[in-house]
């Protein structure tokens, strides 16, 4: 705007701020601040780079492949991330192995413990045959089982960090089977603002495009006061979780959170449609969740020795809630094995009887949407802005088909893949664009610049086409 307007610098300002709230807007107009040129050539070298790669690339993919065809900065290494992927399914040869149990009876319980076979003296076993299981069995049919290890503990369970933009899409697919591009559509509107009940038009959640996990003072203080009041004191986290930022993470916004912890979902459940209430429902839980207590869970484990071989037997129990009672990670499993915590060293053990079952090593999983997003963002491969548009294009041109939320390639994917890999092994190389990343954050900083980078890259580049 300054430039087509012919601004004087001196006279214009700029803002920022994460949340639509009338408190934000006002609190940014007055931290007011110049225009940051550095981040201005950061961004435009960003699309400068995805310009030149994918105008320069496309052309000779239409002309080798087929019209149509499109190839970028980020897109396509992913493509070849999810063709590895593949290739390692395919290439995937499956082994044998064997479980076994045995049921054990106390003197005084007829419910049995289930123990797990684990080895000998010297160390876990694989059983990888039936004929290795037949020689286990025999050695120990007949033979005692004696408790040579008694342990009882305390375990606790993290409070989950607020989200971020790919945390956000990959639990909304895990949990509600949304696409990463339907939570970005849905955390927008909520972002933008709804027309709330009695509170008017109000934007529901903090900026979702983001790599940090850090909150405002304001809405730290705010959401340990709402949980006092609705908990208890008990349940408010004494001390928080801190995750320390990816190397080369922006950290330009607060995490993904409810702008008001008072409007709970249920309170405003009438004014949002059924997908944008899941969505905020997962947000606020969440966040609350964040600045709770651990969950604690007391542990009782044992070894059992039969014959110079080891079984072993494990039970927890939930004896405070802390987090959990807001934010529940999976199902948690009913304890089995409850009568450990009455048994005593050197004590002797029945057996009722042994179950063993055949099981072959399974093939690396396929990518879904929720584990690409989560490689790319290890690999520092592009931006959360990035990670939904990449998939959807992905999808659209048909490189990529989604079933029963597995992506799969698929034969024009095969082959853009491959002419990328041949022609331009360097675009599609996962360091080198990681590399990239960091270079475009030095821009960032002032510590590079930005023609430097294009000087450097476009004449290989152009060589290459």
């Amino acid at each position: 705007l300054s430039k087509s307007l012919n601004l004087e610098e001196d006279k214009i300002k700029r803002i920022s701020f994460n949340e639509i709230t009338k408190n934000a807007v006002k609190g940014s107009i007055k931290q007011a601040r110049e225009i940051d040129m550095d981040l201005v050539d950061s961004q435009q070298t960003r699309r400068i780079l995805d310009r030149i790669v994918g105008y320069k690339i496309s052309p000779v993919l239409w002309e080798k492949v087929k019209r149509g065809l499109s190839a970028g900065r980020v897109q396509s290494v992913a493509l070849r991330i999810i063709c590895d992927r593949e290739a390692e399914i395919n290439a995937f040869v499956p082994e044998e192995y064997w479980n076994l149990e045995a049921l054990l009876l106390t003197p005084n319980s007829k419910k049995p413990i289930t123990a797990k076979f684990l080895g000998d003296e010297d160390g876990k076993i694989e059983i990888k045959s039936e004929e290795e299981l037949n020689k286990i069995l025999k050695e120990i049919e007949g033979e005692t089982f004696e408790i040579t290890e008694l342990k009882k503990s305390q375990r606790i369970r993290k409070s989950p960090l607020p989200f971020t933009t790919s945390t956000l899409q990959q639990e909304a697919s895990k949990t509600l089977n949304f696409a990463t591009s339907k939570t970005m559509r849905i955390a927008q509107q909520l972002y933008e603002g709804v027309d709330v009940k009695k509170h008017g038009t109000i934007g529901l959640i903090t900026y979702l495009r983001t790599d940090s996990t850090r909150v405002s003072e304001e809405a730290d203080a705010s959401v340990k006061e709402y949980i006092k009041e609705k908990y208890g004191s008990q349940y408010v986290i004494g001390k928080e979780v801190k995750k320390s930022l990816n190397k080369g993470s922006q950290d330009a916004h607060e995490a993904i959170r409810p702008t008001y912890v008072d409007l709970s979902p249920t309170i405003i459940k009438d004014s949002l449609s059924r997908d944008q209430f899941r969505l905020y429902q997962l947000i606020w839980n969440r966040f609350v969740a964040s600045r709770m207590e651990p969950a604690k869970y007391e542990t009782s484990s044992i070894k059992i020795n039969v014959n110079g071989y080891r079984f072993t037997a494990s039970t927890s129990k939930l004896v405070f809630e802390g987090f959990l009672s807001v934010y529940k990670v999976e199902k948690e499993e009913k304890p089995t094995n409850q009568i450990l915590s009455s048994l005593k060293e050197d004590s002797k053990l029945s057996l009722k009887e042994f179950n063993y079952s055949k099981h072959f090593t399974k093939p690396p999983a396929h990518y879904t949407e929720a584990s690409l997003v989560k490689i790319l963002e290890e690999l520092g491969i592009g931006r959360p802005s990035t990670y939904s548009p990449t998939i959807s294009t992905l999808i659209t041109r048909r490189y990529v088909i989604k079933e029963k939320r597995n992506l799969y390639v698929t034969e024009l994917g095969e082959i853009v893949n491959n002419i990328m890999i041949t022609a331009f092994p360097s675009i599609v190389d996962v360091n080198f664009t990681a590399n990239m990343e960091s270079v475009l954050d030095g821009v960032e900083t002032g510590n590079i610049y930005w023609k430097t980078i294009i000087r450097n890259f476009y004449p290989d580049f152009q060589k290459a086409v």
